[in-house]
């Protein structure tokens, strides 16, 4: 089995973080695991240009990455780094729409 294969084994936040042997609070993954994984996704989606062909560096690549997604949520909260669209979305919007342009 390759690298890349044991990651589509992988499910969650805290099955990531044990197979890349890094250290974390569990109280930290618990409320942010969503928010961890889209972050890791998000600077792998960056990188992958760059990314390095060999099995290790890719597997050294990977673990920094899911390191830093990590580590973004121990000195922050995901209302500050507003991972997800709806956390940037802003106030809500109102629109006017004329009773003509209602169609049944």
């Amino acid at each position: 089995m390759s690298f890349l294969d044991d990651l589509e084994d992988l499910e969650s936040a805290e099955d990531f973080l044990q197979y890349f042997e890094l250290d974390y609070e569990p109280s930290v993954v618990h409320v942010n695991r969503l928010h961890i994984l889209q972050r890791f996704h998000d600077y792998l989606q960056k990188g992958k240009d760059d990314m390095p062909e060999h099995e290790g560096a890719l597997r050294a690549v990977y673990s920094k990455l899911l390191d830093r997604a990590y580590q973004d949520f121990v000195v922050s909260d995901a209302q500050t780094e507003k991972v997800f669209k709806v956390f940037s979305m802003g106030e809500p919007q109102s629109a006017f729409v004329a009773l003509g342009d209602i169609k049944v």
